[in-house]
């Protein structure tokens, strides 16, 4: 299969117009490494905090967002939800310091690993798994973990900036993972026929094309990617969630069971309601933590009578 392959330094890297790049990251891996993860977590908050005044439109779709899927909820959940949405948003610029630049032996000190067990004993079956992950602000944390027991590929968006590039794709190879460029389907298909873990993140709206329109918790109609089940159908791989819940200063990954029996083949909205329900039980665990910033419910049927959800 292709990688991605790592940028190569060049001396136009260090051109002043990115000298910005080059300081904020340099701050961030000291920061990190210099102090204790508790100072961390408030910093992380603080500017969590801080971004809610200055993103008020992407406060008002998570609002939107969280009212949709838990149209129980009071006003004054829903605020507190955001409120606690944002300082995981700003933690999460703090934790991809810390995927990207802490050693192992720190890491291993704040993460515990459930049914890591399950997942090597797809490998010594020689069966690929389709890592059915979700956008959980800690994404970058959980592929870190993940590298500890189990390194995997990646599906992989280049960034724009040369320097954030460069940086980004070393941050998250150091320990063993590699990436797939997101448009090359035929490598990700090899990956899984070879036996290998492929992480893929199905939880967001990508769009009205390859897409199904099924429910994801009290939104009936929700695009929903149908790329998962192509990989399923064409591999015939294992399909078992990933997602780590932080609690304190404490990650915990957890690994699901198989579902692969539940989805069958040739039948992408059968998937997708199997997977939304998937995404949904790792999403309840801590509904603070997953990213309600994004528009999740954007596209809508051709023939749906709604205008806009977030007008």
């Amino acid at each position: 299969m292709k990688t991605v392959p790592s940028p190569k330094f060049t001396w136009a890297l260090l051109s002043p117009k990115y000298w910005l790049v080059w300081l904020s990251f340099s701050f961030l891996a000291v920061l990190v490494n210099v102090l204790p993860f508790v100072v961390l977590k408030r910093i992380g908050n603080g500017i969590g905090c801080l971004s809610k005044f200055c993103l008020k439109k992407r406060a008002n779709v998570a609002r939107k967002n969280l009212a949709l899927c838990f149209p129980h909820y009071s006003q004054t959940e829903i605020e507190r939800l955001v409120n606690e949405n944002f300082k995981n948003t700003g933690l999460a610029l703090i934790e991809t310091g810390m995927a990207w630049f802490w050693p192992d032996w720190r890491v291993k000190r704040h993460i515990s690993i459930i049914g890591q067990e399950k997942m090597l004993e797809k490998e010594q079956e020689g069966k690929g798994v389709l890592v059915l992950c979700c956008h959980f602000l800690n994404l970058e944390m959980t592929a870190r973990i993940f590298s500890l027991f189990a390194p995997g590929y990646g599906v992989y968006r280049a960034n724009s900036n040369p320097v954030y590039e460069f940086i980004q794709h070393r941050g998250r190879t150091r320990k063993g993972h590699k990436m797939i460029d997101r448009h090359d389907v035929k490598s990700m298909i090899k990956v899984l026929k070879s036996g290998n873990r492929l992480w893929y993140l199905p939880d967001h709206d990508y769009g009205r094309r390859n897409s199904v329109f099924v429910p994801f918790f009290a939104v009936q109609e929700a695009a929903t990617t149908t790329g998962s089940s192509f990989l399923i159908d064409m591999t015939k791989c294992a399909v078992m969630s990933g997602t780590s819940i932080r609690t304190d200063n404490h990650y915990t990954l957890e690994i699901g069971d198989d579902i692969s029996d539940d989805i069958p083949r040739r039948d992408a909205v059968t998937a997708a309601n199997v997977l939304n329900r998937e995404i949904e039980r790792l999403i309840e665990k801590e509904p603070s933590q997953w990213m309600w910033l994004h528009k999740r419910f954007k596209t809508l049927p051709e023939d749906s009578e709604e205008m806009n959800r977030y007008a």
